[in-house]
């Protein structure tokens, strides 16, 4: 602190984790299982529901993208919207919206309606996780950042592992609808706890909030320290790193600077390659999987292992990124995942061999995809955080879209699943290149800054 105005980063970057940060750690991560149980949960009722309703499978294609464009619709409005508005209000509104919307799903008596549905519920889970990611980077240490977001964003592929044993069970002995009721009813609860989660105070001091509210706040993050009390009840101003012009700049525009627009560029590409390779899988590999010969509740659990496996890769990933650069970390992890692609098109003619296979390509797969929010929240500044995460969101969901779509498309042109699972292996390796040259692009221009100012 220097002449009363106080950095509101570095207070929480030189302070150690209260039960207020860990509190809203613990919201956002349940947060993302609601998310990631809503985004999995059309494919693993999938078979029921063509069974049930007499359709083809290419016909679902467009129920299956249904929430993915709401996801897209949902990011892309989000972000916006929480820059201006604040993370706390629109994440709040965005947990009930995909309630609301799994609820009515349950009720849906053909295509047409239960795509309205899944569009309501996908723009819910589109808005949740940019806001998420955005209040929970501002929630935690700078040095702890990376691993503390990743292991939140485990809840995510938790929630679509969920989704999956839960279906297994659900589906035979209450039909496909009993799975949108279940997941809807958990949320409406988890809204209502939200609102105790105290807003972004970097957020909150962008915006020049009253500076009784931001000490209000800050005095949460305080805990017990005494010493830390008495320095926000002195402060008479509130910062943060961002300086005045930048504060100005409108938050959207921000990713097309010229500092960050082929980061921006290269992390729309990545996150496209790996939600079409996600999508694709998650989506379609239950059907795939049946049509190789095994059992609804077979490919069932063969499908939940592959998100489940992002659990301890995105762990893992987050500790890396955390001891090295960050970067290059998430890339080797789609390089790999591209290897394990290969070994699982491989192995896909025994259930052993192919359920080990698909939970350690899970395992790499969903580490990168995981870490993306997490790259993108230390790329973007404060004042354009919310919208540089959401569109990267966004934009990306465009790939989770064709996914959806050419799955059911590949199925009608006869491919097999281990063509299929082959042809993403190169998916992967480019979302690897695209992070790669974002780094590489980087440093040049860090070089270059630096010989002009030498």
């Amino acid at each position: 602190m220097s002449g009363g105005v106080l950095n509101v980063e570095e207070f929480v970057n030189e302070r150690p984790m209260t039960g207020a940060q860990w509190s809203g750690l613990a919201l956002c991560f349940l947060v993302l299982i609601a998310d990631g149980f809503h985004t999995a949960a059309m494919a693993f009722v999938a078979p029921a529901l063509t069974h049930e309703l007499s359709i083809s499978r290419l016909a679902l294609g467009p129920v299956l993208a249904a929430s993915l464009i709401g996801l897209a619709v949902g990011a892309l409005v989000a972000g916006p919207l929480a820059d201006r508005y604040g993370r706390k209000r629109v994440l709040i509104a965005s947990v009930a919206i995909c309630s609301i919307g799994s609820l009515i799903s349950a009720s849906a008596t053909g295509l047409y309606t239960l795509a309205i549905y899944r569009f309501i519920t996908g723009t819910g889970i589109g808005a949740a996780m940019p806001n998420c990611t955005t209040l929970a980077s501002e929630f935690v240490p700078a040095k702890r950042r990376a691993f503390l977001l990743n292991m939140m964003f485990c809840g995510f592929p938790l929630g679509a592992s969920t989704a999956g044993f839960l279906t297994a069970w659900l589906v035979p002995h209450y039909g496909w609808r009993s799975v949108f009721l279940a997941g809807g009813a958990a949320p409406l609860l988890l809204a209502a706890v939200l609102a105790r989660l105290p807003e972004s105070i970097s957020f909150m001091v962008v915006q020049k909030y009253p500076a009784e509210k931001i000490k209000t706040a800050l005095n949460k993050f305080a805990g017990r320290d005494t010493d830390a009390i008495q320095r926000i009840a002195a402060a008479s101003a509130f910062r943060t790193c961002e300086n005045d012009t930048e504060r100005g700049a409108l938050p959207w525009k921000v990713m097309f600077e010229s500092r960050f627009l082929v980061g921006t560029l290269m992390l729309w590409l990545t996150y496209f390659m790996g939600l079409f390779l996600y999508y694709l899988l998650t989506n379609w590999m239950p059907t795939l999987v049946r049509d190789a010969g095994y059992s609804i509740s077979q490919a069932s659990i063969v499908t939940a292992l592959f998100p489940l496996g992002g659990v301890i890769g995105a762990a893992f990933c987050g500790w890396l990124m955390g001891r090295t650069n960050s970067t290059l970390v998430v890339s080797g992890a789609y390089f790999l995942t591209g290897v394990l692609l290969l070994l699982l098109a491989r192995s896909t003619g025994t259930f052993g061999s192919m359920t080990l296979t698909t939970f350690l390509a899970g395992l790499a797969m969903n580490g990168a995809q995981t870490s993306m929010p997490v790259l993108a929240a230390a790329f973007y500044p404060t004042f354009g955080r919310a919208s540089g995460v959401a569109w990267m969101l966004g934009v990306g969901r465009i790939g989770g879209i064709a996914g959806a779509f050419g799955g059911g498309i590949l199925l009608q042109l006869s491919f097999s699943l281990p063509q299929i699972i082959s042809g993403l292996s190169a998916v992967a390796a480019v979302a690897g290149l695209a992070l790669a040259y974002k780094e590489f692009a980087s440093s040049k221009a860090e070089i270059q800054t630096n010989l002009n100012h030498s």
